[in-house]
Parts: structure tokens; C-alpha cells; sequence
């Protein structure tokens, strides 16, 4: 059996990648791409306490709940970004100054 402690840090592993390419990166898919890393360090932590609560499925089922909610999360996101790059032909957050001319 695992023990919980590698769960842990391989979820704080891809936590710290996501957060390094969220903070680092100026490119708007990147970005998402890095905040997805995130949240699946999240989900990553959510089965792996639920796997340890024999009696409860509460891990697996929020675990999945989070899922649906990223996917859903994504898709929006990914419609903005188009948006947005049909406008200003850029994706890059730190140009995108106004959100009308």
C-alpha cells in the first residue's frame, strides 16, 4: 500500500509546477494549462484522503464534483481566450489593456 505521505508530495510537486507556469508564463493557454495543474494537485489530494476513509466515499465523490466544475471551467475560459485573441490578435494578458475600443 502507498503510503500518503507520496501522494502528498507528488500533489505538491504538480501544485508547484502549475503555480510556476501561471506565474512565469505570458501566454494565456499557458496559463490555463498551469491553473489545470493546480487543480488536478487538488483533485490528486481530494482520492488520495478518500482512499484512507474506508467508510466514506466523500473524497472520490468531491474529487469527481471538482472535476466536472474544471471541465466546465475550461471550456469558458477557452471561449474567452478566442474572444479575445479575435480581437486583439494577441493572447498575451499583459497587452490586453481595455476591454472595448
Amino acid at each position: 500500500m502507498i503510503p500518503l505521505a507520496h501522494f502528498m508530495l507528488i500533489s505538491a510537486a504538480l501544485f508547484c509546477i502549475g503555480l510556476y507556469a501561471v506565474l512565469s508564463k505570458r501566454n494565456a493557454i499557458m496559463m490555463l494549462i498551469g491553473i489545470e495543474f493546480m487543480l488536478n494537485a487538488a483533485i490528486l489530494n481530494f482520492v488520495a484522503f478518500g482512499k484512507y476513509d474506508k467508510l466514506h466515499m466523500g473524497g472520490q465523490l468531491f474529487a469527481l464534483f471538482a472535476i466536472v466544475l474544471a471541465a466546465a471551467a475550461v471550456a469558458v475560459s477557452l471561449a474567452i481566450i478566442l474572444n479575445v485573441y479575435t480581437f486583439y490578435k494577441n493572447i498575451d494578458p499583459t497587452v490586453i489593456d481595455q476591454l472595448r475600443d
